[in-house]
């Protein structure tokens, strides 16, 4: 890592640390950055605990238990200035340990770590649920609990984060990387820049190259994957739902959003509103049926200036549409979006009927109530932005 002086056209290297000298310690200092910014390893993570020791007849815990989007259990052990000669050897273990845990289990594991380190206050946090289960379902963005998979088989992966990798411990993580182990090393490295520390984390192991080929693998599996699980019947039903709802949007007068638009497996189905990355969307639960706009355009900044202008006008909004609605700001995720929803047993075909009437009459109040002030939020910030 370099400085760029301007003045002399010149670079300079920024001074490497160790954390030895910078007095940080594993558990204190690189476990917390990594509990509380897991997506610095490379990827979206959700931690699920911290120093793990749920193992039968061991007194043995892991730094860092995570889930990946694909419902994975990541082990992530962490070292300071030097991997040790036997880290490769630990994760393993805690590996095995953690490929018995069933999904009850890992509920049960993740809801620990809430009720410790996420306890609930006197003014608890706007749509943050504290339910494990519901957690996961947003993390991996699925209905509920039922439709997701966790811990398959030997699906366990491996996260070995140490400023300096010995090298038995990089052959060995290559080795296991060719038997089929998902094994990840990542270098950490603090560099000092006055009095401001900085620290970079770059995966060695796999290889960028390597990375890329072992992640079309992947997809090609998931693609195979997906083939079969699209035959299951909650699928099917989903399909079957959409089919009718969408006959009834194009007999319907007052709503022509989804005049061309196809019926699908999953639990949503969008339509664009004429505001790039701002989509309709109708959602079909087994429990809840919604209606909702997305505010979901590349940039995070982009979607809370539009939210934020739009619910400027939450009044005359809500007065129009007929009902208050669910205004999901969302601070912590780049999207925002605003809601509206009824409980109903969607996948009883004997209330269908009352499903297909209520999703056709509620999407037509929320695009009426919503059409103006999102375009002219839009137009704000196409002005906004020339300027």
């Amino acid at each position: 890592m370099f400085t760029v002086n301007y003045q002399t056209n010149r670079i300079s290297p920024v001074k490497i640390k160790t954390f030895s000298e910078l007095g940080f310690t594993e558990r204190k200092h690189l476990q917390e950055w990594l509990a509380h910014q897991p997506d610095a390893l490379g990827e979206e993570l959700l931690i699920i605990q911290k120093e793990f020791d749920g193992f039968d007849d061991t007194r043995e815990r892991l730094d860092l238990l995570a889930l990946d989007k694909d419902g994975n259990l990541v082990i992530i052990e962490n070292k300071l200035d030097d991997s040790g000669r036997d880290v490769v050897w630990q994760a393993l273990k805690y590996a095995s340990y953690c490929a018995s845990l069933t999904k009850a289990q890992i509920v049960e594991i993740y809801q620990q770590y809430l009720d410790r380190y996420e306890p609930a206050s006197s003014e608890p946090e706007v749509n943050v649920p504290k339910h494990a289960a519901a957690r996961i379902c947003e993390f991996l963005d699925a209905p509920d609990l039922d439709e997701i998979k966790l811990n398959l088989g030997n699906s366990q992966r491996l996260m070995l984060v140490a400023a300096n990798f010995r090298k038995e411990v990089t052959s060995t993580a290559l080795w296991l990387l060719g038997q089929g182990i998902n094994i990840a090393c990542l270098k950490i490295t603090p560099y000092a820049l006055g009095e401001q520390l900085l620290i970079n984390i770059d995966q060695i192991i796999p290889t960028p190259e390597a990375k890329e080929l072992m992640i079309g693998i992947s997809a090609k599996e998931a693609e195979e994957k997906s083939t079969e699980v699209v035959l299951k019947n909650r699928h099917n039903v989903r399909r079957d739902y959409w089919e009718q709802l969408l006959d009834a949007f194009q007999k319907s007068s007052s709503c022509q959003l989804y005049s061309n638009i196809s019926p699908s497996k999953d639990h949503w189905l969008c339509a664009g509103s004429g505001v790039t990355g701002c989509p309709y969307s109708l959602i079909f639960n087994q429990k809840e049926l919604r209606v909702e706009l997305w505010f979901g355009r590349n940039s995070a900044e982009e979607n809370k200036w539009l939210f934020d202008r739009v619910i400027q006008q939450k009044d005359s909004i809500e007065c129009k549409f007929g009902a208050e609605l669910e205004w999901l700001r969302l601070d912590d995720k780049k999207q925002s979006r605003v809601q509206y929803a009824v409980r109903l047993d969607g996948f009883n075909r004997d209330v269908w009927p009352e499903a297909i009437s209520w999703h056709v009459e509620q999407m037509s109040k929320l695009e009426q109530a919503l059409k103006t002030p999102l375009q002219q939020s839009a137009q704000s910030l196409r002005l906004k932005d020339k300027g």
